[in-house]
């Protein structure tokens, strides 16, 4: 019963998820427990990444749970340059 419980609140939560084109970036933002929570953060998250000089700035708010909160394309490219075959 419990571990339903858990699977049940980790499934409802709303997560922001910001998307940059430029650099290529997707940022998890969260949890919260409503919509409307999630949605009211969202400026101050825009406010941040433009201050960081982000370009065209995407946001989806859903209900996930993200593995990663950050993915950018630079890291990515690290990764694959530094990969052990």
């Amino acid at each position: 019963m419990l571990g339903s419980i858990i699977i049940q609140k980790v499934i409802s939560d709303y997560w922001v998820e910001l998307i940059t084109e430029s650099p290529y970036c997707i940022y998890y933002f969260g949890p919260f427990k409503t919509f409307v929570e999630a949605k009211a953060a969202c400026p101050g998250y825009i406010d941040d990444l433009e201050s960081e000089g982000a370009l065209g700035i995407k946001i989806v708010i859903k209900r996930c749970h993200p593995d990663v909160l950050t993915i950018c394309d630079e890291e990515v490219s690290y990764s694959k340059q530094f990969s052990v075959e």
